[in-house]
């Protein structure tokens, strides 16, 4: 058994670190204030091969797998969780283009994701179902060598500024729910798209969510992916995979949150002493370096598996699963060990805080996270 990563994943992971350092960091707080995207960054990233970092060099990407992706978004999100996304989740969707999509949409498609000149999103989430990927309403009607398409997506990450859509739509409405759904690429400037930003958000402001809807839009035929009917099951595929990205968010944020704490309790003094000579401040570092070190495993083993042709997507939700928890625990210890200071904005923390809930929630709640494993034990 060999832990160590490649010279090639080292080198990966540094340039990261110091780009984000260079170019995001400077940022971070006005991002945050405004809910400004900052498609500047993404463009310099593509420059450094950091965004569809996952794709295959053949559709020009840097072709350094899920492992190198979820290192790319570990870095980043120590510095940024909103601009991280702007960055690792501008392809958000061309993972099923890539697994599904034929020759030609690759070629369209994937390229100009890479060298940050287009964005994609997507499409899934609904008004009324989320994690109930089943009870998507949106269809997609055949009228001559289109499909028409009407419905409503909701808090869709790249809304605003995608250049183009996956939407999940019903296509098949005879067959049962799992059986009716298709993958369908959406341009967004396509004759009734109507986008609208969504303000307000507790955390990841930087980053764009919005709600979307499809007032008789008309694409061609030849922008289904794969085979109709085969949406829901490219849809889970689709998750399983993206479960990874999300959970190196959390690793990002989560390693940000101790390197702040410790930081803090080595200056700080209480009752004559640094705040780190205390051992209830021992045992909070303690517990949360333990966690990130759990989760390190995690992630890092899923993703080299899925590299190697030998995924293991019980452990990609475990992954999700268990760096929600451990995002949110450091940052809520984050917090406490700043004490009144880690209520306001003149430090990191708080916004950290902000920041850790959405990793809870999106990509999977981690009630769904639950119920994905449960079904997979029960299946051995």
């Amino acid at each position: 058994m060999d832990f160590e990563l490649t010279e090639e994943m080292k080198m990966l992971k540094d340039m990261t670190r110091k780009f984000a350092m260079a170019e995001i960091a400077p940022v971070v707080r006005e991002s945050d204030e405004h809910e400004k995207y900052t498609p500047e960054i993404r463009k310099k990233a593509a420059q450094n091969g950091l965004v569809g970092a996952w794709i295959p060099e053949e559709y020009g990407g840097a072709g350094v797998g899920i492992l190198g992706n979820a290192l790319i978004t570990e870095e980043i999100s120590k510095i940024d969780m909103g601009i991280s996304l702007n960055v690792v989740a501008s392809g958000f969707g061309c993972e099923s283009i890539l697994n599904y999509g034929t020759e030609e949409q690759k070629k369209k498609y994937l390229p100009p994701i890479c060298t940050g000149e287009q964005v994609c999103a997507g499409a899934y989430t609904e008004p009324n179902a989320g994690t109930d990927v089943a009870g998507y309403k949106t269809r997609a009607v055949k009228d001559g060598g289109d499909y028409v398409i009407n419905g409503n997506k909701m808090f869709i990450t790249n809304g605003t500024v995608c250049d183009f859509m996956v939407a999940q739509c019903i296509t098949n409405p005879e067959e049962k729910r799992h059986n009716s759904f298709s993958l369908i690429i959406v341009p967004a400037d396509a004759k009734g798209v109507t986008r609208s930003k969504i303000r307000g958000k507790m955390g990841i402001r930087s980053s764009d969510t919005a709600e979307i809807a499809f007032e008789d839009v008309r694409v061609p035929q030849s922008n289904l992916l794969g085979k109709e009917g085969n949406g829901f099951r490219q849809l889970m595929h689709f998750f399983d995979i993206t479960r990874i990205m999300v959970s190196g968010q959390a690793l990002g944020l989560s390693e940000a949150c101790l390197e702040a704490s410790v930081k803090y309790v080595k200056e700080r003094t209480a009752f004559g002493a640094p705040l780190g000579t205390f051992q209830m401040t021992q045992m909070k570092l303690t517990e949360m370096a333990i966690r990130i070190e759990a989760l390190r495993g995690l992630i890092y083993r899923a993703a080299w598996l899925i590299d190697n042709g030998k995924p293991d997507y019980t452990l990609a939700a475990m992954a999700k699963f268990y760096g929600g928890q451990t995002a949110v625990f450091c940052a809520n210890y984050a917090v406490e060990l700043h004490g009144g200071y880690g209520y306001i904005d003149e430090y990191p923390v708080q916004k950290m805080y902000r920041d850790a809930k959405i990793l809870e929630i999106y990509e999977g709640t981690k009630e769904a996270e639950i119920m994905t494993i449960g079904r997979a034990l029960q299946a051995r």
